[in-house]
Parts: C-alpha cells; structure tokens; sequence
C-alpha cells in the first residue's frame, strides 16, 4: 500500500484530477501528508489535508481519483477575478463583433461610406452657412442701431427704451449664433473624425469579407 500511495501522488494530474466536496464512495480510503509530515488515512475525505493533494483509493489499494488541494480564500479571490476579466474581454469581443456587423450592413463597400460621409458633412455645412447667414444680418442691424445711438452719444441715458432693447436683443442674438457657429464647426470636425476612424475599420473588414480572386493556374 505505501508505495502504491507514494506512485499515485507522484501522478501527473489528468481525468481522475478531482476538487474536494464531490462526495464521499463508499468502501474507499482517503490517504494523504498533512502539513506536520504525517501520513493519515481516513474512510472519508480527511479535513486536515484540504490544503493538500488527497487519494481515494479502492479497498484493495487502486487509485481511483487524485483529489487536488481547496484553494485559499485569496486564491477564490484571484481565480474569480480571473473570471471576471474573462467575461468581460469575451462581451467585449461580442460587442465588437455586433459593431462590426452593424458597420458592414450600413456601408456595404466605400463608394456607401464616402457618400454618406459628404451627406453628413454638407448637413454640417449647411448649418454653418446658415448660421453666418444670420449673423451677418445681425452685424447690420446692429450697424443701424450704433448710428441711431449716435444721436445720444453724449447722453446715452436718454435713448428711448426701445432702442436700448434692440441693442441688447441684437448682442443676446448675435452671442447664439457665434455659439451655433462653434458648435457645428465642431460637429463638422467630429463628422470628420467618426468617418476616419469607420474608415479604418472598414477597410480591414471589407478586406476579410472580400470574395478570394479567381485562381489563375493553369
């Protein structure tokens, strides 16, 4: 029996490789080293080798499983988080791919790609047009306003209400589209950006989904 016990613990780790806490078989013998040196032999799995390699043996000395040793608490901890950062790159690549299906299906090819991206950038376009539009209508406004202020240059406090409420209505406007203006020269930047940054992508998966040219061996 020894050295069959010493034969077995010397075994590679394979398909009889068990973790503690499946269950006791009956009729077995449960053998081990506890930490002290101590060989000990149990009818049932022996506690004071839980940190330790453990074998059930037969009644006639035959190995039948290696039981490995119970983790520690800090090692739980470890192979959790181990899982846990397995999960989270495997919904990452799962996400990723979902992307990639999303792109291919809105932009087939790159003629798609560059057509909606002129779509997007003239919108952008439009917006910016529109709002230098509006504000150089308010710059001559406002050029008006200044010369009916002239007349009050040396008492301002005496223009009428009215005027003074044009001027501050047509500074409150003109500070709105100078904003809008930013923004969507901004916006046309981020269109930019988006595009490029699709484009990168595309062009590897438009090269992976790309039929194989024809074989020209003769």
């Amino acid at each position: 029996m020894p050295a069959l016990v010493a034969a077995a613990l010397c075994a590679p780790v394979g398909a009889q490789a068990q973790q503690p806490g499946s269950g006791t078989t009956q009729g077995s013998i449960y053998t081990c080293t506890d930490a002290r040196g101590r060989h000990l032999t149990s009818d049932r799995y022996i506690a004071e080798c839980a940190d330790r390699v453990q074998l059930e043996l037969s009644p006639n000395g035959a190995l039948r499983r290696r039981i490995e040793p119970a983790l520690s608490p800090q090692q739980q901890a470890e192979r959790e988080q181990q899982r846990q950062a397995e999960a989270r790159a495997e919904a990452q690549r799962r996400d990723e791919r979902r992307r990639d299906l999303a792109l291919l299906a809105r932009y087939p090819d790159a003629a798609t790609h560059d057509r909606r991206r002129a779509e997007a950038l003239a919108q952008a376009e439009s917006e910016i047009g529109t709002a230098r539009k509006r504000l150089a209508e308010l710059a001559q406004a406002r050029r008006k306003l200044d010369e009916d202020m002239e007349f009050y240059r040396k008492n301002p406090a005496a223009a009428p209400a009215a005027l003074k409420a044009q001027i501050s209505d047509n500074g409150n406007a003109t500070s709105l589209q100078e904003r809008l203006l930013r923004e969507q020269e901004e916006e046309k930047r981020r269109i930019d950006a988006r595009f490029d940054e699709e484009r990168q992508r595309l062009d590897r998966l438009w090269g992976l989904s790309r039929p194989a040219a024809p074989s020209t061996a003769r």
